[in-house]
């Protein structure tokens, strides 16, 4: 159920990661080509997040 909100956030992530490299030299990324990375980069972002979710979960249970 996390899949396409941590996917959303690594596509926003990785476009100013674009940005930002545009002051090293680095040619931009467009918002297109950032949404199509982050296609597979979201299954283990959202793999991780669901980790860190069920960690802060089993901590409030105590």
């Amino acid at each position: 159920m996390l899949y396409p909100f941590v996917a959303a956030s690594v596509a926003i992530n990785l476009f100013m990661l674009g940005l930002m490299g545009q002051a090293a030299g680095l040619p931009a990324l467009s918002p297109i080509l950032s949404l199509m990375l982050s296609l597979p980069l979201g299954l283990p972002a959202s793999w991780a997040a669901a980790r860190w979710l069920r960690h802060l979960l089993d901590e409030a249970d105590g």
